[in-house]
């Protein structure tokens, strides 16, 4: 059994504000989200820049309604206002969300309340925190707070979580597992994330600057993007914004942490997600890049793009908007990959001054309005674990 799956809602939270029309507004105009830490509590507040949602918990919880003493992960309540955009986007009943299901990728779950933890013998919540720990409670929390009753389950693949998320749930419905699914990911700062990337030496203190010749590191962020996935032939008429036409995932097996150089395992995955979709490279007008602004990770992707299309489709990453969201990254970068599809425009990268000596390869270097048909949107984690995705226009 294979069915069509066409993408009906999207939702997202980042450092570029709240919803669709915040993120588009400030990637239309040129506006990083990136910017000193203000409210992470991190002994390296002045030595780097983040991505920060610009809402404290307390905001966010207001946003939502949710009582101001209820212990609740950061992490869960940014799932849960891109995942109400995305449904209320689609036009979903509550009847449809209880037989909805929802995919959701994380890498730190509730990291951020149990990493405040001073003193267990102390803590007079202590089993309630800890409870909130394990990645599947935010997605628990999600699915809680808007009443989705069909299957529930999280990823947790490094930064290529929500892409698998969003490959998963297509397969749902392809296999006729499910009729709709909700798919995405979101991932929340926390201290344990900032020190082991900076224990990595792969943070850069300045602004990140993806596949320029300078470029010195990621800047971390955090946020949410989901989307509504259904079969063709139960969405509701006009509410179809894209086809997700292709998806693939591969392993080059290289290192703990570092992509092959030669791009092996990023070359396997477009090259199977475009297969999937039954197109060629010439057929992709625009690559969301993972593009992290690492000297590894930029240099291997040139590496795959360039061996794979040899004169490359306009391309770019915009990450040096949102910051490295990790879990998060694929869901947002997907609903970027739409937007662009869906306003037929193309998203710069900034702060590229000069291409790298070895791959001469150049991204889009201002944003511009083009005829986008299919967008290959690229999410690559630790261990080499790969995946890409292409969105199709209707």
């Amino acid at each position: 059994m294979s069915r069509k799956v066409v993408v009906t809602g999207l939702g997202i939270v980042s450092a570029l504000g709240l919803g669709v029309k915040q993120n588009i507004h400030a990637l239309q105009n040129g506006h990083t989200g990136i910017a000193p830490i203000k409210y992470l509590q991190t002994r390296l507040r002045d030595k780097f820049v983040l991505g920060e949602v610009k809402y404290s918990n307390t905001d966010l919880k207001s946003i939502l309604g949710i009582d101001e003493d209820e212990l609740i992960s950061r992490t869960s309540m940014l799932g849960i206002l891109a995942v109400r955009e995305a449904a209320n986007m689609a036009g979903l009943t509550l009847d449809e969300l209880k037989t909805c299901a929802l995919v959701s990728g994380t890498t730190v779950g509730g990291m951020d309340l149990t990493e405040q933890i001073v003193d267990f013998d102390s803590e007079k919540d202590l089993h309630k925190v800890l409870n909130l720990h394990p990645c599947g409670d935010s997605t628990e929390k999600i699915a809680s707070y808007l009443g989705i009753g069909g299957f529930v389950t999280t990823y947790s693949t490094a930064c290529s979580s929500a892409a698998n998320a969003i490959m998963m749930g297509a397969r749902l419905i392809k296999s006729g597992r499910a009729d709709r699914v909700i798919a995405g990911g979101t991932d929340a700062l926390s201290c344990f994330t900032l020190n082991g990337f900076n224990s990595l030496l792969i943070l850069d203190c300045e602004y990140c600057r993806p596949f320029d010749r300078s470029r010195a590191g990621l800047n971390l962020g955090e946020g949410a993007g989901f989307i509504v996935l259904e079969a063709e032939d139960i969405a509701k008429p006009n509410k179809a914004l894209a086809v997700l036409s292709g998806y693939a995932n591969a392993n080059d097996a290289h290192h703990q942490t570092a992509s092959s150089p030669e791009g092996i395992g990023a070359s396997l995955s477009m090259q199977k997600a475009m297969e999937v979709a039954g197109l060629k490279c010439a057929d992709i007008s625009y690559i969301n890049a993972h593009g992290t602004g690492t000297p590894n990770n930029d240099s291997s992707e040139a590496r795959a793009i360039g061996n794979l299309f040899g004169d490359n489709p306009p391309f770019s990453s915009t990450k040096a908007f949102t910051g490295h969201t990790l879990g998060a990254c694929g869901g947002i970068e997907g609903v970027f990959s739409i937007m662009a599809i869906q306003n037929q425009e193309l998203y710069a990268g900034l702060n590229f001054s000069e291409a790298d000596e070895d791959s001469h390869i150049v991204p889009i270097d201002q944003y511009e309005k083009s005829e986008i048909k299919h967008v290959l949107s690229n999410s690559f984690g630790f261990g080499g674990n790969n995946s890409s995705l292409v969105f199709s226009k209707i």
